[in-house]
């Protein structure tokens, strides 16, 4: 049997997840709307043989917002761009469950997927901001269970009209004039409690059945959400105690669904400084923490709860207590910031910079990264890793100096296995729902 292989994913983010990141003399401040950025970023990731790219996504700005967050593209428009930049690398996007349509995504996505030939991944997410619902005409922003309510039948009915046709469907005969076989198209008829869709989807599938499913959300709705219905989930820890308890208990969760341990990849979000002296590392992260002003701090930080104004606080009186504020937005994140600055005793200014700077474990030289990501890998803490960028060039100082690393470990690939991300990240090609007992048997 194969050893086990490392899985590595690029969040692509243009200027930056940072308030102050574009203000880096290394940074390009347009890179949020640069295709060329991108590009260049994407085809680094797949020198790299990293198994996909990540866009993230958002639904909801004001002036307060990241610089990134106020001017970029449009995920999936960018992934169509970027499936002609690349050959093998998965292409993955983020969009909301609870303001988009199920048969527009299933098309959305199924087009994504034929069009890199089967590297398309979908981040099912519930939109966290409560500011989402002003845009979209749909009354107040659903509360934190009913969003995963809402996700999970959305998600159903998705993959249900990805299923609309069996693979050998189309015939295509000229001679006979026959284009397609009628018994392998299927309606799918769903009317549930959130949606009524027909169907069928006039996408066929790809050749890695249809797209992956990622999920991002680290509440118990979200976890649960994931271990049910998705291939794949993000999630973000400080520590390799908490990363394994978080791997250990979606694990478990997917176990109680019926599914195997490898059914479900988890992948937590890291922001590795490497140096090729650990001066150097310090000396990077240093440079950005000094872009950043203490006003710029606090509206970063705000916006987890739902853009809470923290400037009516003192800056160096204990973090204040805010009850339940912001648990219908980010969740896991905020309780995670509460909890942490109760127990450390923290003053705001200290939890503001902490959250608009974090300072990554994974900082120093390629081995001392290597060293944790393998520590993580082989421990029972992640299957893999979405590597976020936060210091200038820091895809390309991962990609040249800690995959080579992990390569010569025998951690991570050296070439790719497959030309679809199923392939690549070891996940079984799902089986068309219709597909009769009969063809099972033989496919088996």
């Amino acid at each position: 049997m194969s050893k086990r292989q490392l899985k590595l994913g690029a969040n692509l983010n243009g200027v930056g997840n940072s308030i102050s990141f574009w203000r880096h003399p290394e940074v390009p401040t347009n890179a949020s709307v640069s295709l060329a950025f991108y590009k260049e970023q994407a085809r680094k990731a797949e020198q790299g043989k990293f198994d996909l790219l990540f866009i993230a996504d958002g639904l909801y700005i004001n002036e307060k917002s990241n610089p990134h967050f106020l001017n970029r593209f449009e995920p999936l428009t960018l992934l169509s761009a970027l499936s002609e930049a690349t050959t093998h690398i998965g292409l993955v996007a983020t969009l909301s469950t609870s303001y988009s349509e199920p048969f527009t995504v299933a098309r959305q996505f199924a087009s994504i997927d034929l069009l890199s030939g089967g590297r398309a991944g979908w981040n099912v997410v519930t939109s966290p901001l409560e500011g989402s619902a002003l845009n979209f005409d749909k009354g107040e922003h659903p509360h934190h269970s009913l969003r995963y309510e809402i996700a999970e039948e959305h998600l159903e009915v998705v993959k249900g009209l990805w299923d609309s046709w069996e693979d050998d469907a189309f015939v295509r005969d000229k001679t006979t004039g026959v284009f397609f076989d009628p018994a392998k198209l299927h309606t799918l008829h769903h009317k549930g409690k959130h949606f009524a869709v027909q169907g069928p989807l006039n996408v066929a599938r790809s050749k890695q059945g249809y797209p992956v499913v990622f999920q991002a959300g680290s509440s118990d709705s979200g976890k649960d959400l994931a271990a049910k219905s998705a291939d794949a989930i993000y999630t973000g820890h400080e520590t390799f105690e908490q990363a394994r308890a978080f791997y250990q208990d979606v694990k478990s969760r997917a176990a109680a669904y019926g599914r195997q341990p490898d059914e479900i990849l988890i992948f937590p979000g890291i922001g590795p400084i490497v140096g090729r002296t650990e001066a150097e590392a310090e000396r990077k992260y240093q440079e950005i923490v000094e872009l950043v002003t203490i006003e710029h701090a606090l509206n970063y930080l705000g916006r987890y709860f739902e853009h809470y104004d923290f400037s009516q606080h003192a800056l160096d009186d204990p973090f204040p207590d805010l009850g339940n504020f912001g648990s219908n937005s980010f969740r896991s994140t905020t309780d995670s910031i509460k909890q942490e600055a109760r127990e450390q005793g923290l003053t705001l200014r200290q939890v503001a910079l902490r959250a608009s700077t974090p300072r990554s474990n994974f900082i120093g030289t390629p081995e001392k990264v290597a060293d944790l990501i393998q520590q993580w890998f082989e421990g029972g803490a992640a299957d893999g890793f979405n590597i976020r960028t936060v210091v200038p060039n820091g895809l390309s100082d991962f990609v040249d100096l800690v995959v080579p690393v992990l390569q010569e470990r025998g951690v991570f690939r050296k070439e790719y296995e497959s030309d679809t991300l199923r392939g690549n990240l070891g996940l079984n090609v799902p089986l068309n729902r219709y597909i009769k007992k009969s063809e099972v048997l033989r496919v088996n």
